[in-house]
């Protein structure tokens, strides 16, 4: 086998068509490297790769065409196969020759990657996921190549036969649909041959293990069947032959069943064991909130999806397949519309397609497919591009509503100039399964008996004496309340009514701004903390995180002084350098004066108190008026949001949150400066690919004047 794969691999250096593949290779991958990663600043080499996946069906056929369809017929393969080289060995060596030029291009592209790292934050663990199936997929592209050159003794009829055959199977899963949309035995047997479907998941960020054995599968039958192709025509017509052949054809099924039946049992596994979420979002996982919920899971729950099986959101069904593997309590049942057209109609008016009904015993909540991901809008050219994805969040909430109690109830207190909250605050109260009611405390007699909660968010007034009377005995009742402080325009107002519900915990707040001076603990400004985050129940899911930052914006100090039966607990603090700055305006001096009291401060805190009665009452205070808004959020991976359900799920009596929030599909970019990206286009889409080609021409003229 080494002297074949010598032979061969010399072969395609001695002539152009080796340098030639290279070369081109490089020179298209360089050149939509250049225009989607270099110009359009995208950091993810995987759309570059699923671009460029359509000139594996033209390139590799030229590489195969002649491999063995030229020796066959100048009559040169009789050397090879009266040689003591089993037909093994031929097939492996010079499949390993091709396999070993494909491999030089792909080498390149492993660079790209690596080069936009230089520039800025990029998925790479996407990339070279998407790099290893495109790198699969040209190898049994080869190997199909390989047998149908076995085959014929026409290079032309070799690459145009294999390019059909190639193109078939990358656009088989539009034709399984075309055939039919429900499923049958044709559409499952076709299913075999379907490259793009496995092509999709791995392109989209997931290591799918099934994905690679069937490359590799592929890879192995095609080379079987051309060692089969040869060895038939080493014998002539004999009885003897005849015996061979029925040997071979026996071989031949016992390998494809094989094959098949190794494919289906790794399929018959669970996902969480044959797929690996590369996405730095994590888009195709469940996360550890979505597990512990299916952990927990004692009812049987329903989804009905609404939609035929094979005509299914890919993206979707695969999160739902995640769910029922982990648990046995999940079944997922597939309402084709066309074969039950009125089947929502006993839980909703209207439905839209791959919607989702969540039904357990009498209780169901209805998910609609437009809510599932989320979009941004450009208005300058009328179009929407899919910006997140909600699934899980909005499945694992559904899930939890059908098999629980009542709702919990969380009143927001309005009338002293209060913050509303925004729309991502509200998605997560509703992801929690809580009700969210408004309460205006001139007009009510109390803190109504059904309130799990209260949010007080950044009042701009003080109370009045009868409003903080009404909180007390909330919490005289063993009452929970979240409240955010606020330091409007930079002129704090004194509310000593307020001021009476920090004092019941034995808390206050301290006069000032808070100036970060430590450059890790702020962003851009030193009035934009990124307080560190202490570990509690209150933070979980953003503590000991990789990314456990917090956006705090124009914070004050939380004071605390012993109080009999109180804890309190910081949740967030600042750093040492930090200080507080008094007598403000305006930010435009915030240097450190005589008289600036040192940190650190808290920043949030959790305090619980314990009433005669044995019961408890809890306050968690966040003493900044922008910590929940969108705009903070943005900025810190939904930890703002995180901390925020945290604090509701505790007024609801959860011990964890269940909110999860939708998984972001904005990729990184990085910035390349125009005249980097000039150069690097030029590089590997001129300088490498010419230089490579001249190399080629070179060596074969000088091999012609020999």
């Amino acid at each position: 086998m080494k002297a074949i794969y010598k032979r061969e691999l010399k072969n395609f250096f001695m002539t152009v068509t080796g340098w030639l593949f290279i070369a081109a290779h490089i020179c298209l991958a360089g050149l939509y490297f250049f225009a989607v990663n270099l110009l359009s600043g995208y950091g993810d080499v995987g759309a570059m790769v699923s671009s460029i996946l359509f000139l594996l069906l033209l390139s590799t056929p030229i590489l195969s065409m002649r491999i063995l369809a030229e020796e066959r017929k100048q009559k040169t393969d009789q050397l090879i196969l009266t040689s003591p080289v089993s037909v093994g060995g031929i097939v492996a060596g010079k499949y390993l020759a091709m396999a070993t030029v494909f491999t030089v291009p792909i080498l390149v592209m492993c660079s790209f990657p690596l080069i936009l790292g230089q520039y800025g934050s990029v998925p790479m663990e996407e990339s070279y996921t998407a790099i290893l199936v495109y790198y699969l997929f040209g190898l049994a592209c080869l190997a199909v190549g390989m047998f149908v050159s076995s085959i014929t003794e026409s290079q032309v009829i070799a690459a145009v036969l294999s390019f059909a055959i190639l193109f078939v199977a990358y656009m088989m899963s539009s034709i399984i649909s075309l055939i039919s949309s429900s499923g049958n035995l044709v559409t499952q047997i076709l299913e075999a041959f379907d490259f793009s479907s496995r092509l999709d998941a791995m392109l989209g960020g997931t290591l799918d293990l099934k994905a690679v054995l069937y490359f590799v599968t592929v890879i192995f039958v095609f080379l079987f069947l051309t060692t089969q192709s040869i060895q038939k025509r080493r014998y002539q017509i004999s009885v003897r032959s005849f015996r061979i052949g029925a040997y071979s054809t026996g071989l031949t099924a016992v390998v494809l069943v094989i094959a098949v039946f190794a494919n289906l049992a790794v399929s018959a596994l669970p996902d969480s064991y044959t797929t690996v979420d590369t996405t730095s979002q994590k888009l195709y996982s469940l996360t550890a909130t979505t597990k512990n919920v299916l952990k927990a899971l004692d009812q049987d729950v329903t989804i009905y999806v609404i939609n035929a099986e094979n005509n299914q959101d890919t993206m979707l069904q695969t999160t739902l397949e995640q769910y029922a593997d982990l648990s046995g309590h999940i079944q997922i049942v597939y309402k084709d519309p066309v074969v039950s057209p009125d089947f929502y109609k006993d839980y909703t008016d209207s439905i839209s397609i791959n919607s989702l009904i969540v039904e357990c015993g009498d209780r169901f909540r209805v998910i609609n497919y437009n809510n599932i991901y989320e979009y941004d809008y450009d208005y300058t050219t009328y179009s929407q591009t899919v910006s997140a994805y909600d699934a899980e969040g909005l499945i694992t909430s559904a899930v939890a509503y059908v098999t629980s109690g009542d709702a919990p109830v969380i009143y927001q207190v309005n009338g002293h100039g209060e913050s509303s909250l925004e729309s991502t605050f509200t998605e997560g109260v509703q992801k929690e399964n809580a009700d969210l009611a408004e309460l205006t405390l001139l007009t009510a007699d109390s803190v109504p008996e059904d309130a799990d909660g209260v949010m007080i968010l950044s009042p701009t007034s003080d109370f009045n004496e009868d409003d903080v009377q009404k909180l007390t005995d909330y919490l005289d009742r063993g009452g929970k309340i979240l409240l955010e402080t606020s330091y409007i325009d930079l002129f704090a107002e004194e509310m000593p009514n307020l001021s009476k519900i920090l004092s019941y915990f034995g808390l206050s707040i301290g006069d000032g701004l808070i100036v970060e001076q430590d450059r890790d603990r702020m962003y851009q400004s030193p009035v934009y903390l990124l307080p560190e985050v202490q570990s509690d129940s209150l933070t979980s899911g953003v503590y000991g995180n990789d990314y456990d930052y917090i956006m705090m914006p124009y914070a004050q100090a939380i004071l605390s002084q012993e109080t009999e039966n109180v804890t309190v607990t910081q949740l967030l603090t600042t750093s040492d350098s930090s200080y507080l700055k008094t007598g403000l305006s305006d930010t435009s001096d915030l240097s450190k004066q005589e008289g600036d009291v040192e940190g650190p401060f808290a920043v949030g805190v959790s305090a619980v108190k314990t009433l005669e009665s044995g019961e408890t009452a809890q306050l968690i205070v966040y003493s900044s008026s922008f910590l929940f808004t969108d705009s903070a959020n943005q900025y810190t991976m939904n930890n703002n949001l995180t901390l925020f359900t945290n604090a509701v799920s505790a007024m609801a009596g959860e011990s964890e949150s269940i909110s999860i929030p939708a998984k972001s599909y904005e990729t990184s970019y990085v910035t390349v400066p125009a005249a980097s990206a000039i150069r690097l286009g030029i590089l590997f889409m001129g300088v490498i690919p010419v230089g490579l080609l001249v190399c080629g021409i070179v060596i074969w003229v000088r091999r012609k004047k020999r």
